[in-house]
């Protein structure tokens, strides 16, 4: 514990539901932990485990200025190591990390390597050719527009780069998805046709973490049992399971691109020939991450040792563990009409932790509530203008 005393971390954003299990669990190896937040409701603020808890700018939709508040932060308060909490601000980071060497360590693999990671075609392609179970996809318009003859469809066409299904489309035959393809480009910027894989299987997470030398240290897996919109959305429920091939996939896509560090990788169950395809890589902590820590795997200090250069310990026995995001499965129990019936039963909270609720961090949970219904005015408004 003393030798992790001396090390300050900064945690960027604190909007993100996982800075609570990772302040939760730097503070308790003896870290010094600051949170980067934009409101006093942000989980990061609102949490007791932050030592430090900042207010200051960042927005999506002004990077640069966004970067500009960051960087001045690490230039007044010293910080050892800064680990991006969501995709945007992992992306910033990521690009600027050797700039932001002499100031820091960002806690994310090096820019080409991440840069491919977050291109869903490159990844897929990575995938092609090395054998890995992946959706089949198209390298360009042209290629699907040479093989047409022989495509299933639907098919889906979906951007490259981005996250939340943001430009997620269904083409039902070819003109559909020329059209599409085409004026979606201009909207979103480089568009993918893949194989769509029929959404009647589990989905699943797989959290890996290669150290420094290259090795893989540490993995959790665990499958999305419900979610909401119940025709297709975000887990509200999910549940380890002991999947060595999911880990054997993961692992040998995350080496064949030689990637460092920790790594979320989405993968689906295709219902036709019973494989596990990969998806995408999101190279950030998931938001689901809590899971792991309560499962016994502790990403964290193993992020820690790693800067600091230490034997990163192997972590690899994973407890059954759920895990709900309350505010969202009342949200299923009311629309779904398998509530009574589920399994796990809805009314079942043994072995189950809450992303946002504990009883030893509750004003967390007021806050994530009032900033919810908050955002949800908010939003409104501006479907009303």
């Amino acid at each position: 514990m003393k030798e992790y005393s001396r090390i300050r971390v900064l945690l960027i954003e604190g909007r993100a539901r996982q800075v609570l299990p990772m302040s939760k669990s730097l503070r308790e190896l003896g870290c010094e932990i600051t949170t980067y937040n934009g409101s006093k409701l942000d989980p990061g603020y609102a949490s007791k485990y932050p030592h430090r808890k900042l207010l200051a700018f960042c927005d999506i939709r002004k990077p640069e200025e966004s970067y500009k508040a960051i960087k001045t932060e690490l230039e007044k308060y010293h910080y050892d190591i800064v680990i991006p909490m969501n995709d945007d601000v992992a992306i910033m980071l990521a690009k600027h990390k050797k700039d932001l060497k002499p100031l820091t360590t960002i806690a994310c693999t090096d820019w080409p390597v991440f840069e491919m990671a977050c291109d869903k075609l490159r990844t897929m392609e990575v995938c092609m050719k090395n054998g890995l179970p992946c959706p089949q996809t198209f390298l360009s318009k042209e290629e699907y527009l040479q093989k047409k003859e022989e495509v299933k469809y639907p098919l889906v066409v979906k951007p490259r780069t981005g996250c939340a299904a943001v430009g997620f489309h269904i083409a039902e035959n070819e003109e559909n998805v020329i059209t599409y393809f085409d004026k979606a480009q201009v909207k979103y910027g480089p568009m993918l046709i893949q194989e769509f894989i029929p959404q009647n299987g589990l989905q699943y997470k797989a959290e890996l973490y290669i150290d420094r030398n290259g090795e893989l240290k540490g993995a959790c897996v665990f499958a999305k049992v419900r979610w909401y919109p119940i025709e297709g959305g975000s887990s509200t429920l999910n549940e380890t399971v002991n999947r060595p091939d999911i880990i054997a996939d993961c692992k040998k896509l995350l080496k064949d691109i030689n990637w460092r560090g920790y790594a979320d990788i989405d993968l689906i169950e295709d219902t036709r020939d019973g494989k596990i395809k990969i998806m995408e890589i999101n190279p950030r902590i998931t938001g689901s991450v809590k899971i792991c820590f309560e499962s016994g795997v502790n990403f964290s200090k193993m992020i820690i040792d790693d800067f600091l250069e230490n034997e990163v310990q192997p972590q690899f026995d994973v407890k059954h563990r759920y895990m709900r995001f309350m505010h969202t499965d009342v949200l299923w129990f009311l629309k779904s009409p398998n509530r009574f019936s589920s399994t796990p039963s809805w009314f079942n909270f043994r072995n189950t932790c809450d992303q946002i609720f504990s009883w030893k961090d509750l004003w967390v949970f007021f806050a994530f509530t009032l900033q919810g219904f908050e955002k949800l005015i908010k939003d409104t408004k501006n479907r009303n203008i």
